[in-house]
């Protein structure tokens, strides 16, 4: 007698939701979709009319309270910096070394030139360096490493 075929394992990874979950969480973002071949797998959050902000100085403040979020996470866009705002090109994963266990291409206080690498900004698996529009010190890295961003979100302040 022959052995019964094993039913096809559930196509859903749980680890990826609950990666995508926590990048909505990370970056503030309301819904994110992933589609890969024939899986497609959609995660958004739900606001309540409690949670919806009527006014937008409410939702920083909100965010500011949670302790595994720095203030310059809270309201990237928001914050008034000094020089120049170096921002993401298009929507991806920074990366702030070349590889894992290569030293960060900038630091604060590192003075850099006009087309020097500030870091690399992944999309659909390519590598694209991002470059320094103009000579200057390094007075803020905004963003982590491996933290997704969207196109026009500030990555770097050049003063």
């Amino acid at each position: 007698m022959a052995s019964s075929p094993k039913a096809p394992a559930d196509p859903i990874d749980a680890r990826l939701v609950r990666k995508l979950a926590d990048i909505l969480t990370e970056t503030g973002l309301s819904e994110i979709e992933v589609e890969h071949n024939d899986l497609k797998i959609r995660v958004a959050k739900t606001l309540t009319v409690a949670q919806a902000p009527v006014q937008y100085a409410a939702a920083p403040a909100a965010v500011a309270a949670a302790p595994a979020v720095s203030a310059s996470d809270a309201a990237p866009a928001a914050i008034e910096r000094k020089g120049d705002v170096v921002k993401s090109p298009m929507v991806g994963t920074v990366y702030l070394q070349p590889q894992p266990d290569a030293p960060s291409f900038v630091k604060v206080g590192d003075t850099v030139t006009a087309g020097q690498t500030l870091l690399i900004v992944e999309a659909m698996k390519t590598m694209n360096p991002i470059p320094a529009p103009r000579g200057g010190k390094i007075v803020e890295i905004i963003v982590q490493d491996a933290q997704p961003v969207e196109f026009g979100e500030p990555l770097i302040v050049i003063e």
